[in-house]
Order: C-alpha cells, then sequence, then structure tokens
C-alpha cells in the first residue's frame, strides 16, 4: 500500500510534447478496457501513479498482479547475453510450442511436485496465488528436457508436421508422403532433443548422399564385412515383401546359417546403409529406407570396397 505523500509530482508530459510511458501505458488500456495486469515486480513502482491516473481519467480500474523477475543462472536480471530471449529464436532453434507454454509456466510457479503439464492442467491449476515472491530462474537445461519429453510422447504424424520447415531450410527436399516421414520420425524422435536435432539425425533418410565415416569404415567394413553384405544383399535382394518382420526372418536364418551374431552382420548393413555405427534398430531402418535404396546403398558400399582392394 503506498501512501500519496510518499509519491512525487508526476510528470505526464515531457517538455517536447511527447507524452511518458506511465501516461501513455494508462490511455491505451483504458481505450482497450483492459481488465487486469500482470506484469514483473520491476513495475510495481509505477502502478500507484498509474491508479492515480486511472482515477483521475474516470476509468474503471484494472486488477494489477506483479511477478517476481525471470533471472538467468548467474542470478542476473535476464537478457539476450543469457541466449534466446523471443518465442520465435526458440521456435527457430526447434522447440515445441507445448514444452515452451510448460517450462514458462512452472518459472516461478509450481502445483505440488508435477513437472509435466497439459494446457488443459495448467487452465485449471494456475493460479496467480502459488506464485512464488522469489525470481524464477530460466534454465536452459530444463527446457531441453520438456522438449525432449513432448518430442519422444507426440504422435509421429504431428511430428512429421512440425518438422517440415527445418527440413526445408537445411535444404532437403520435402518428403512427398507424409505417411513416410512420420515413420521415419518415429524412429528417431526419442533420440533427438529438438526439430533441429531431429533433421540432423534424418540425414541418412533424407538424402542419399550419405558418407560413410571413416573411423566406422576401417572398424566395420572389413574384408570379412563385405563378403557378409554382398552374401545378405541377394537375400534381400530376393525378398517379396519388404517389412520390419520380414526383414528380421530374413537375418535371422542368415545369422543361423552362418553362425554369425547380430552385431556381426547388423553393423556392416547399419554402417552402409547410414555411414554410422549408430542409428535406430537396423530393421526399422531398412524398413523405411525401402527396397531400392537399400539395396542401392550396399551396392554402393560393395563397389567401394572392391575398387579400395590392391590389386593381386
Amino acid at each position: 500500500m503506498f501512501q500519496n505523500h510518499e509519491l512525487d509530482d508526476l510528470i505526464i508530459v515531457r517538455s517536447d510534447g511527447t507524452p511518458v510511458y506511465n501516461f501513455c501505458s494508462v490511455v491505451d488500456d483504458t481505450d482497450l478496457s483492459i481488465s487486469h495486469i500482470v506484469r514483473g515486480d520491476d513495475h510495481l513502482a509505477n502502478t500507484p501513479r498509474q491508479i492515480l491516473l486511472f482515477q483521475a481519467l474516470g476509468a474503471e480500474l484494472p486488477r494489477f498482479a506483479h511477478l517476481p523477475l525471470i533471472l538467468g543462472a548467474d542470478r542476473a536480471p535476464l537478457s539476450k547475453r543469457h541466449g534466446a530471449t523471443a518465442v520465435r529464436s526458440y521456435r527457430e532453434q526447434g522447440y515445441l510450442s507445448d514444452a515452451l507454454v510448460n517450462f514458462l509456466a512452472r518459472l516461478g510457479w509450481a502445483s505440488g511436485d508435477q513437472e509435466i503439464f497439459t494446457g488443459a492442467e495448467l487452465i485449471e491449476k494456475f493460479r496467480l496465488e502459488d506464485v512464488g515472491k522469489s525470481a524464477g530462474i530460466f534454465n536452459a537445461e530444463k527446457l531441453q528436457w520438456l522438449n525432449f519429453h513432448y518430442l519422444k510422447e507426440s504422435s509421429p504424424s504431428r511430428i512429421a508436421q512440425e518438422v517440415k520447415p527445418f527440413i526445408i531450410q537445411k535444404g532437403y527436399s520435402l518428403p512427398a508422403d507424409d505417411e513416410w516421414l512420420a515413420r521415419a520420425v518415429a524412429t528417431l524422435q526419442t533420440r533427438a532433443k529438438t526439430l533441429v536435432e531431429l533433421v540432423g539425425l534424418a540425414h541418412f533418410y533424407l538424402s542419399d548422399s550419405v558418407a560413410i565415416d571413416p573411423k566406422a569404415a576401417s572398424k566395420v567394413l572389413t574384408p570379412e564385412a563385405h563378403s557378409i553384405l554382398e552374401r545378405v544383399r541377394t537375400r534381400l535382394a530376393a525378398l517379396s515383401v519388404w517389412s520390419e518382420r520380414e526383414l528380421e526372418q530374413v537375418f535371422t536364418a542368415f545369422m543361423e546359417e552362418e553362425h554369425l551374431t547380430l552385431g556381426q552382420l547388423a553393423q556392416p548393413v547399419r554402417v552402409a546403409l547410414t555411414g554410422s555405427t549408430v542409428s535406430p534398430g537396423i530393421f526399422e531402418v531398412l524398413a523405411v529406407l525401402g527396397k531400392e535404396r537399400t539395396l542401392a546403398r550396399l551396392d554402393r558400399v560393395l563397389v567401394a570396397s572392391v575398387t579400395a582392394q590392391p590389386p593381386s
């Protein structure tokens, strides 16, 4: 509560004729019939002056609420040096709107120990009375954790739509088949923290220009692996139904006949198809890539292996 004698004389217009913030704000809020003003507690000192102006204009007084400021990890007021400060920036970095809303709602507010809220839950549970008096700390790692959760839990079809602008931005051709894109997304969405990272992981799906990691090649694509790839390629080419189930059956039969472990068979195939020793499950990758692209990549590696061998 502020007393009038605590306030200095209020200037509403500068000497050059331009009105000051407090006056402009009140006129604007009055014109727009603003009923509630919720803002940072750095505006607390402006409030008694603005109340007097509302009263002087004969306007209905809004209800005011002042929230603690958001601080960076160094406990200094949040600014551009702490990272992105605009909502659009987080969109461009590949964060989902659900994750950002959840994160912002939890800055300085709590409902028990619950961390993850749907939009409906926030509408139901959020009360200004439950906002803490201490400043909220902007934790970028927490936001990334929330985004990972929402990416993982969202339907592949939804993420497929969300990721399209990032596919275009990265210079890839946009897949014409939304169902295929959703299948590709489903193999990767539990591995990515942002949509930008998801596109990076999806490189071997989105482009056939897949570079083989030299370390993976020297470790996995040995002469013995070359022979294995040749023989399994023949089995795959004979498949009439290209599905995860049928592919797994081919691999199982081949391993039993050749006395191989899954690693001995799957790793050379994985490197040939993705360029890396790390990827989603090999049967998922094979199924999404499809028969034609799979055989073409195996052929490319087999030809390259023969070319690299020194003449006898």
